[in-house]
């Protein structure tokens, strides 16, 4: 894998030589973009950052929360110098000397060996004369903190809610502070661009899990397809569905191409590029009513719409799931679905209802032989 080579902070040693503005542009020309979900060009990322005024901060997201997700635990296990190593070319780049890991509290387990791989990179760094500090901030399990503005509440102290956008972290995050805040996979890329002009763009990690027999984390090239993942995970019965995470939304199962186009054109979203496979022996009403649960139990609650709209969007499907559903309650399920999607305070309200619409699309059947 790739993202399994470890770079050995030799990264750090290149940049010691390079100014700023260089390693940016090193960046950008890489192509790299954010593996989060969001797939904002991070060279440019760096460069809002740096560009405003003030003192800095580096964020690493590490709070994995997404059901289906678990690349980035592979990575911190497996390679976790060149997530800290990403961090602080990170921070140099911007102008930063203080950085945050903020770890998925399920991975609280890793911290004692981050902990020594941070105590090691600023050695390294010292001597090379690029100061930057990083403390490890343990997450409490709230899948709202993926959202970039409740992670920086979170470190902040206080309860993880959303902030209103504009003005966006770059410009005004952390104690009110220009802050980057990139996730763990788009880090860990950083020295290997720096060191490695090999380096493929291209290749992404794909979280794979359902109703397979070999899931786990593979290294693909973006565009694959979606049949050789498939048939790399060796499912025992017939696949008819794969949802992309919970969020992402549902599709049947066929020989599409896993990119951002491709899938986006279904009406999908490919996101962090989890990919759970259902078979034919799993009604998606019930796999639906499964996935409404999670996001009904983790709305922060700030705003309306998904605080209220996931509780009574789950009440609908139990009731269809129950059979004691009419046709008017398919229709106001897909209602508020649109209502929530549209008005929600933050990504997860606005995801929220993505694998209801896209599973009424394409398996609207399998609702309708639930209502009485």
């Amino acid at each position: 894998m790739q993202i399994l080579k470890n770079s050995n902070f030799r990264a750090l040693s290149k940049i010691a030589g390079m100014k700023p503005e260089e390693v940016i542009e090193l960046v950008k020309k890489s192509g790299l973009s954010g593996r989060g979900g969001a797939n904002f060009p991070t060279g440019l990322k760096l460069e809002f950052t740096r560009s405003s005024q003030g003192e800095k901060y580096v964020i690493a997201n590490a709070d994995e929360g997404e059901p289906g997700t678990f690349k980035d635990k592979l990575i911190l296990e497996k390679n976790p110098n060149n997530v800290i190593e990403g961090m602080i070319i990170a921070g140099y780049a911007i102008g930063s000397s203080k950085g945050y890991l903020y770890l998925r509290g399920e991975y609280s387990y890793l911290k004692n060996k981050l902990q020594k791989v941070i105590n090691n990179a600023k050695k390294i760094a010292d001597k090379l004369k690029i100061y930057f500090d990083i403390e490890i901030i343990s997450g409490a399990g709230a899948y709202i903190c993926g959202d970039e503005t409740a992670i920086i509440e979170s470190v902040e102290g206080k309860r993880g809610n959303p902030r209103l956008k504009p003005p966006f972290p770059a410009n005004q995050g952390l104690f009110n502070k220009p802050t980057l805040i990139n996730n763990v996979e788009t880090l860990a890329n950083l020295p290997l661009i720096i060191l490695d002009k090999s380096w493929n763009n291209s290749f992404r990690l794909f979280s794979l899990s359902g109703n397979i027999t070999k899931p786990g984390v593979y290294e693909l090239e973006s565009g694959a397809s979606l049949k050789k993942l498939i048939n790399l995970g060796k499912p025992k019965n017939k696949i008819k569905a794969v949802y992309f995470g919970c969020s992402g939304g549902c599709l049947p199962y066929e020989d599409i191409a896993l990119n951002n186009e491709a899938v986006k054109e279904k009406g999908a979203m490919l996101g962090s590029c989890a990919i759970i496979a259902v078979d034919e022996k799993h009604n998606i009403v019930d796999v639906a009513t499964n996935i409404a649960k999670f996001f009904e139990y983790e709305s922060c609650g700030k705003c309306t719409p998904c605080r209220e709209g996931t509780m009574r969007v789950l009440e609908l499907l139990e009731k269809i799931s129950l059979k004691k559903a009419a046709n008017e309650d398919l229709e106001l399920l897909e209602e508020l679905c649109r209502v929530i999607n549209e008005t929600s305070l933050c990504g997860l309200g606005q995801s929220s209802t993505a694998h209801i619409t896209t599973a009424l699309k394409y398996f609207r059947k399998e609702f309708t032989d639930k209502l009485k």
